[in-house]
């Protein structure tokens, strides 16, 4: 029992403090018999007084030195993994105790019977010593630590070059030489920067593109890490087309997580690159602390709530220590996941409310909005599934319509100060039963402009990542060993993020003021075709060799393109330049109404193929027509040319 203790003892980390000191304390006597030795006695000569005076001297240094170290932390330090700054501290306490050596000796030396032995010199030269005897062990010992961990491990490393020699790049050499359980061994940079090219960094030789292009094939490296801090999401994707046609696999070292978090890490790392990188330009910075500030100690409902987009709006709102947060789903799985994840993250400090329910229940949507009197509704609650809501039009007019005709009622008698609507791209001169469903919601929430509540609605194109969105699907239809499905390869649709799309819409919320319909730049659109062989690559297989790519025709009310949100002449900007007010012309509350009525009679008018409801969605959203039509001239569509 005593020898494991004692083993357990020695392996501690309280003995390392300990035998650092004690080596450190032999350093001095080491110096002190080397100083005496080779200069003091030649000097003084041999005496007993002589003798006593440098022993004084030499305790006193000792016994500063050892106290200033101990009291700057320097035993708390791992030494192999040292840094500049342990170093300097080292320097500074050393130097502290040399001066104070010095000082005593200079005010005590003629009250001392030896004071013709002592000197502050000589102090000053011990002190120097000592110091540099440490700077030197200590800096040995890192070395020859680091040297024998590459030695011991470099064979189990992969080969791999680096993207980057700047600050990033040797940061990333010094990550993957000196970790251990690191899987790659750095061969050599690659930059295009004339100032670096055929130089050394970090100990290995740096090469312009082109000549680091031949270096891969002669060498057969399989792996590349671009480590370029401040790259636009165009250039990443230019380096990973590039590599990758090379037959490497591609990774990037940053310090970003996930675009589905807007959390980064605290140190850079490697990782995988993502659809999000590839989509040709950089995440929307949409975020504001303004914008978030105004969400604190307001009670705010989010109808949908379990969706992607609602699920998303509910972190990003609990972060902004809202009064009470209340979210409302007719899908109770969805809305239990994101309550058990937000009671995990902020437990007690959230007032949380899960209430189960369907938007189309006007009773239940205003006994709730009685309930809570929310100052701010979301309402993220809709049908979005195209192909599905053309053979089920009665339910999208029911949910998408008559949904937000509820929650929008239920504002107003609550008096609540806000009501934001999640609308989408496809609501612009919608071809397809869920587009037209949404600029209907459009017309009812720009109808309310007399109301004491806000209204807003927000546009944005696809969200990456969300449910029944491509990517979920291609990545499933890869694990299945394929084919990947399209509908078309012509087809272009813009994508968003989920964070960019959540931060949009409570940005939109703050700004609201009358019946706004807000849109988003974002940017080109994306080829689903490209979209599709960038997913089969980030999965590890060649697309059309591996992996199959299948056209399967245009569904149901799908058209090639989405229509630019940026183009028409009545755009405003706001505060962000990336965020744009519409100003369509608003019906009034009666012609909306009238409106509603022709939905709710084809809805009685019950027709399994959805004729009537298209019949009736012409008459009530004039920008409505035919999917077929739009896509005859889509060649000549500016969206299609991008």
């Amino acid at each position: 029992m005593r020898k494991k203790l004692g083993r357990h003892l020695f392996a501690g980390r309280y003995n390392r403090k300990w035998t650092l000191a004690l080596f450190d304390l032999l350093c001095c006597v080491l110096v002190a018999i080397f100083y005496y030795e080779l200069i003091y006695k030649a000097a003084f000569r041999l005496s007993p007084e002589g003798r006593s005076a440098f022993l004084l001297q030499s305790v006193l240094q000792t016994a500063l030195i050892m106290l200033a170290r101990f009291a700057l932390g320097l035993y708390g330090n791992i030494w192999r993994y040292d840094n500049a700054k342990a170093y300097l501290i080292l320097v500074i306490a050393d130097g502290l105790a040399t001066t104070i050596t010095y000082v005593i000796l200079r005010l005590t030396a003629e009250q001392l019977i030896v004071n013709q032995y002592l000197g502050g010199k000589q102090a000053i030269i011990i002190g120097t010593l000592i110091c540099l005897l440490a700077l030197s062990s200590r800096f040995a010992y890192s070395v020859m630590y680091k040297s024998y961990n590459r030695r011991n491990h470099q064979h189990d490393k992969i080969p791999v070059a680096i993207v980057g020699a700047g600050q990033l790049g040797v940061l990333l050499v010094e990550d993957l030489q000196d970790n251990p359980n690191s899987r790659y061994q750095p061969v050599f940079f690659i930059d295009n920067d004339a100032n670096k090219v055929n130089y050394r960094l970090a100990d290995r030789h740096v090469y312009s593109e082109k000549d680091g292009d031949e270096r891969i094939q002669l060498e057969h490296l399989k792996d590349v890490i671009i480590a370029i801090s401040g790259k636009s999401s165009e250039d990443l994707s230019k380096l990973y087309y590039h590599y990758s046609e090379l037959g490497c696999r591609v990774r990037v070292y940053d310090s970003l997580v996930s675009y589905e978090s807007s959390q980064k890490r605290e140190r850079p790392a490697i990782r995988d690159f993502t659809v999000e990188d590839l989509l040709f330009r950089s995440p929307l910075n949409v975020e504001t602390e303004k914008s978030f500030a105004y969400y604190r100690d307001k009670v705010v409902m989010v109808t949908g709530g379990g969706g992607s987009i609602g699920s998303e709006l509910c972190r990003q709102l609990a972060k902004c220590h809202v009064k009470k947060l209340i979210i409302y789903d007719i899908y109770e799985n969805n809305a239990y996941d994101i309550e058990q994840e937000l009671l995990r993250r902020y437990g007690d400090t959230l007032d949380l409310e899960v209430i189960i329910g369907s938007v189309r229940d006007a009773d239940r949507v205003n006994a709730v909005c009685t309930e809570f009197s929310p100052d701010i509704i979301f309402h993220a609650a809709a049908h979005k599934h195209v192909p599905l809501m053309e053979r089920s039009a009665g339910e999208a007019v029911k949910n998408n319509v008559f949904g937000t005709y509820n929650v929008a009622n239920a504002a107003e008698r609550c008096g609540a100060e806000k009501f934001i609507l999640i609308s989408s791209d496809k609501a612009v001169n919608p071809t397809n039963i869920m587009g037209a469903s949404k600029r209907m919601c459009e017309m009812i929430v720009q109808s309310r402009t007399d109301s004491k509540t806000s209204f807003a609605a927000v546009r944005f194109g696809n969200v990456l990542g969300s449910n029944g969105s491509v990517i979920p699907l291609f990545k499933k239809q890869i694990a299945e060993g394929g084919p990947v499905t399209i509908t078309d390869k012509r087809i272009v649709r813009y994508f968003m993020t989920i964070p960019e799309a959540s931060q949009l819409v409570m940005q939109a919320g703050a700004m609201a003021k009358k019946g706004e319909l807000y849109a988003l730049d974002m940017g080109k659109p994306v080829k689903i075709y490209d979209l599709a062989r960038d997913v089969i690559r980030l999965s590890g297989f060649e697309p059309e060799k591996d992996i199959e790519i299948r056209e399967i025709g245009l569904r149901p009310g799908e058209k090639l393109y989405e229509e630019l949100l940026m183009k028409s002449g009545t755009l405003s900007k706001t505060d962000n330049d990336l965020i744009f007010i519409e100003k369509d012309e608003p019906y009034s509350r009666e012609v909306v109404a009238e409106k509603m009525e022709i939905l709710q009679a084809a809805i009685d008018d019950f027709d399994l193929s959805g004729a009537t409801m298209k019949k009736a969605f012409s008459a009530v959203v004039p920008t409505y027509c035919d999917a077929e039509t739009v896509n005859k001239e889509a060649e000549n569509a500016p969206e299609m040319r991008e």
